[in-house]
């Protein structure tokens, strides 16, 4: 994924105010302006969007994370694409390198389907095609009614977490639904790997019931698709002590919300490094350990490729 000839002057890349960092970064691979466009907040809280440039005709593709506060980062998505459509965008691809809501993708008694709700709201945006990178489950790309390229930052993670590896390495799940991202971890470091089973009790709350694997006298590398209050990963550190773990430990997610109380549960963990992409902006105060590895050359070689119909397989979550 290096820095490739300039695209084409039909290209455009809009950063909504989520991923302003983060669009920076993938103009400066493509070689590229960030389009120019103005939010405002009226003093009743409503927003409006306006682009400052012709756009007409245009592959736009608007990169904007849905993530913390979910619902104002959606609607400013919503906002700029129907400002793009307006202003006469050719195709419009919606880059969400974090898609809020998307674990809440199963029904359970009375309860809202978040997921659903989200995609159909999305969708009433009039996306072509859509991007995310290592949402919740692969599954969420049957609750859109529009192309869905699901991007990995998985290589990219592996990659940053490699120089911790040792001899006795071994790739940890914190729980059941992260297994298939450590194999897929495990596979490119070709280190072997354990999971934790585990028991969610409520929204914060989380209890580990034991380590399934050989996990004793090996350094873990526990990987997961996002770290939001820090509950799981807490627990599971908590089964590898019992389990014979050494420590100190590495963490690499994707989606480093820091909820709640992540930052001071950080704090207390035996941890060496903490990895996380760059999916999500990290705001201050400083978080323990944290190491940002770019998702930029990811999605800038998404971008170009698709802007160009050239394969995208390989940047995929594997099937």
């Amino acid at each position: 994924m290096a820095r490739e000839e300039d695209v084409d002057d039909h290209l455009m890349v809009l950063a909504g105010p989520a991923s302003a960092r983060l669009g920076v970064e993938v103009c400066e691979i493509l070689r590229v302006a960030p389009a120019v466009y103005e939010c405002r907040r009226f003093p009743d809280g409503e927003m409006q969007v306006e682009i400052q440039e012709s756009i007409r005709g245009c592959d736009v593709f608007l990169l904007q994370s849905t993530g913390p506060p979910v619902e104002q980062h959606l609607m400013e998505l919503l906002l700029l694409a129907d400002a793009c459509r307006r202003a006469g965008a050719g195709r419009l691809t919606a880059v969400i390198p974090y898609l809020g809501y998307a674990r809440q993708d199963r029904r359970m008694g009375r309860r809202s389907l978040g997921a659903r709700v989200v995609a159909d709201v999305i969708g009433t945006a009039r996306f072509d095609r859509l991007m995310l990178i290592d949402a919740h489950t692969p599954a969420i790309e049957g609750y859109f009614d529009i192309p869905v390229e699901h991007l990995t930052a998985v290589p990219l993670l592996a990659r940053a977490a490699a120089p911790s590896l040792r001899d006795t390495s071994v790739v940890v799940a914190p729980d059941f639904g992260a297994v298939k991202l450590a194999r897929a971890y495990a596979r490119l470091l070709q280190v072997p790997m354990a999971f934790v089973h585990k028991t969610r009790l409520d929204g914060d709350a989380v209890e580990a019931h034991g380590v399934i694997g050989d996990v004793h006298a090996r350094l873990p590398l526990i990987v997961d698709d996002m770290l939001s209050t820090g509950g799981t990963l807490a627990a599971a550190i908590g089964a590898l002590r019992a389990a014979g773990a050494v420590e100190p430990m590495t963490v690499a997610v994707t989606h480093a919300l820091l909820a709640g109380r992540a930052r001071e549960i950080l704090r207390t963990l035996p941890l060496t490094r903490f990895i996380a992409a760059d999916t999500v902006a990290i705001e201050p105060p400083a978080v323990p350990y944290l190491e940002v590895t770019s998702v930029a050359p990811l999605i800038a070689t998404a971008i170009r490729r698709d802007h160009r119909d050239e394969s995208l397989a390989d940047l995929r979550v594997p099937a």
